[in-house]
């Protein structure tokens, strides 16, 4: 993807990406989303919600990406938001990092009260069944960013029923 920094580890399952980042997760609670970026097109303005959601919580940056139906990389402090990125020259888009999110936005300066996994396991089976969301727990309202079939997706209202909560603890 061109992006500084970024080398994806995808897991599967709630299981694996409790073990390799629960504690980490948890260790966000009471601090302060400060920050995040997203990579957008120059052109249009679209966010290319293949490239990972990068959310800093007072000094400690978290880096989620969804690929594939049911895989989920989580990285910490590893990706150069200011960094151009590169690698573009065959495509007529130009992705570059943005601050710039309305879902995002009214997060910043919250402080994180919880972090949960989310795993999908509605009542009827579907393609998504055991795909993993992470949600981010704030005094006044919930940001979860959720598989979209092969790229991320951000919701910031209630989780669907569909969910089975995992929380995450210190």
């Amino acid at each position: 993807m061109g992006i500084s920094g970024f080398e994806p580890s995808f897991l599967t399952g709630v299981n694996a990406i409790r073990q390799a980042h629960g504690s980490s997760l948890a260790a966000l609670t009471d601090r302060r989303l400060t920050g995040f970026a997203l990579v957008r097109f120059v052109e249009d303005g679209d966010w290319f919600a293949d490239c990972p959601v990068v959310l800093a919580f007072d000094g400690i940056q978290v880096e989620v990406c969804h690929w594939k139906f049911d895989e989920l990389s989580i990285g910490w402090d590893t990706i150069d938001t200011a960094a151009t990125i590169t690698g573009w020259e065959w495509s007529e888009f130009t992705p570059q990092w943005s601050h710039e999110d309305e879902s995002l936005e009214p997060f910043v300066g919250r402080e994180l009260r919880e972090v949960t996994l989310l795993e999908w396991r509605p009542a009827e089976h579907d393609l998504a069944a055991g795909t993993v969301a992470v949600e981010f727990v704030f005094a006044g309202g919930c940001l979860r960013i959720v598989n979209g079939l092969d790229e991320n997706r951000i919701e910031v209202d209630a989780p669907h029923r569909g969910y089975v909560r995992h929380r995450l603890g210190r």
